[in-house]
């Protein structure tokens, strides 16, 4: 399984390198399913993976100068806060055992991945749907809604602390909608703002009482980071619309399958 792992490792570098997001929502079931960790600790090693790929990433794209730095600020600083929050203070406080519906007792690793199944549903519709709006926002320029970017930071950072993921299914509509940025500097800013906020959620878990395993954890992120390589080169073959619905309904069966194994049906 870990060989599978691997592999799916350099699968999570190339989604955010094709399509800005979605590598996240691998990150944590590969974690889990294929290298049998923890599903606490998994969301941190989520963190710091997707973080650090991610970064590679945005700064590929400030390079390409389609990177909103202005925008990444504003939206990151609430991000920041609710995500180190959650990883700090809220994620060490949920106990073992959270509840039980009939014969099913929920225990705290299986409603975090119950819970990351619901996110990857969102995700997975976000993915399919197609955003028409985007098209017409390609010229746009950058006009900040400010209450509801703060908003939309902050569910996101609380989100990034639950789960582990980077939110990039909603940071990119959140910055095309409500800041009015083109897609393609949506995407790049994007991945900047999940690189800070990721890495900085992790630092909430250090000095926690995770067992960080640092030679597995880096091996993994490199892989990653090579991912995001390849995935940059194939954008230049690869149709991304088609691509990033196809990724869609990967998700959604991914989700389907969370479900049924936590639940045992």
């Amino acid at each position: 399984m870990e060989i599978a792992g691997y592999i799916a490792s350099i699968l999570i570098g190339i989604s955010l390198g094709l399509i800005g997001g979605g590598g996240s929502i691998l990150t944590v079931p590969v974690l889990v399913y294929l290298f049998s960790v923890e599903p606490l600790l998994a969301t941190a090693y989520s963190l710091f993976i997707v973080g650090s790929t991610a970064l590679v990433g945005g700064i590929q794209n400030i390079i390409k100068k389609q990177v909103s730095l202005k925008t990444a600020l504003v939206f990151a600083i609430p991000s920041f806060v609710a995500v180190y929050l959650t990883r700090r203070y809220i994620m060490p406080a949920i106990p073992e055992e959270l509840f039980t519906v009939g014969n099913i007792e929920i225990s705290r690793a299986s409603g975090i991945m119950l819970f990351f199944a619901i996110i990857m549903v969102a995700a997975s519709i976000s993915m399919i749907r197609d955003k028409r709006e985007d098209e017409e926002c390609e010229d746009c320029e950058p006009h900040f809604n400010l209450p509801m970017i703060l908003l939309e930071g902050t569910v996101v950072g609380m989100l990034t602390g639950i789960v582990g993921a980077g939110g990039g299914f909603l940071i990119i509509p959140a910055l095309v909608l409500f800041a009015r940025v083109p897609m393609k500097i949506a995407v790049g800013t994007s991945l900047l703002i999940i690189a800070a906020k990721s890495l900085i959620g992790f630092l909430g878990d250090i000095g926690s009482e995770l067992p960080i395993d640092w030679r597995f954890l880096i091996t993994v992120t490199v892989i990653a980071i090579g991912g995001i390589f390849i995935g940059t080169y194939l954008t230049k073959f690869i149709n991304g619309k088609k691509l990033k619905a196809g990724f869609g309904w990967f998700v959604l069966i991914m989700a389907a399958y969370i479900i049924a194994k936590e639940l045992m049906i």
